[in-house]
């Protein structure tokens, strides 16, 4: 099932870099305020489904583009072009997120950066690999010198002023810097092989994070929602590190949420 998917990746990776010289003259919709689709997020993810169904005719799926098709008690989770601003702009990060559920159970995840070739996978039980080496999250003790990554709640503009609060109680503790690259997927993928130390964001789906919370797991880390619970998938609000820096992140930040967010 893992290199079916990685395949399925990997193709659909390969047609959104041959589609970055004529992003400019793509058909772009807005699905809601600073949320954008284009023609080559769905034809991305017609290229995944197309080869997971090759494989796996029964299996449910949900993507971001098509929504859910119902099926058996596996379910494909699958995010074919996360960064779509940035990719629009020609910013150089985003990434393809592909992950299977069993009885709502992660089994399988891949995350591919096709500007960089770079691949992040794992399964269950067995760990975490990039570009098939085994990775770990960092070891820090503390988030004193942590890097940190994080992205601005754009859809959810109403929890702006609580986001910045956990920001500045974040970025004045020890820690030494926060990344806003812009791929969710991505930067998750980044604490499971130790680019970074951390994360955290308010609003994502589960499309966004579902590859990138085993990859995480699997990896030796911690994920959680902002009440320390295992709501993340469904509140869409999550935290995620090294054990030491992800309780770090959690006790600094919860001072600062609103109610409805420590839910």
């Amino acid at each position: 099932m893992l290199n079916i998917a990685v395949r399925a990746a990997r193709r659909a990776g390969a047609f959104i870099v041959r589609s970055i010289e004529k992003r400019q003259s793509l058909h772009i919709e807005t699905k809601a305020r600073n949320d954008f689709v284009s023609e080559v997020d769905r034809q991305a993810e017609a290229i995944i489904i197309d080869n997971l169904r090759r494989a796996f005719p029964s299996h449910a799926i949900l993507a971001e583009e098509s929504g859910a098709q119902s099926g058996d008690d596996y379910q494909w989770v699958i995010d074919p072009l996360d960064g779509t601003t940035n990719f629009l702009q020609g910013h150089p990060q985003f990434s393809v997120s592909i992950a299977l559920k069993y009885r709502g159970r992660l089994e399988q995840a891949v995350v591919y950066d096709p500007l960089r070739g770079d691949l992040y996978t794992a399964s269950q039980g067995r760990g975490t690999l990039f570009n098939d080496h085994r990775v770990r999250v960092t070891g820090l003790k503390s988030l004193d010198g942590a890097l940190l990554g994080t992205g601005f709640p754009f859809r959810k503009k109403h929890h702006i002023d609580c986001y910045l609060d956990t920001f500045k109680a974040l970025l004045s503790s020890d820690i030494s810097d926060v990344r806003r690259a812009g791929s969710a997927a991505l930067d998750l993928a980044y604490v499971a092989a130790g680019r970074l130390d951390g994360f955290w964001e308010i609003g994502l789906s589960e499309w966004d994070m579902a590859a990138g919370v085993l990859l995480i797991q699997e990896a030796g880390g911690l994920v959680s929602d902002f009440g320390g619970g295992n709501d993340y998938m469904k509140t869409g609000n999550i935290i995620a590190g090294s054990p030491k820096v992800f309780e770090g992140i959690l006790q600094t930040i919860q001072p600062h949420l609103s109610d409805a967010l420590k839910k």
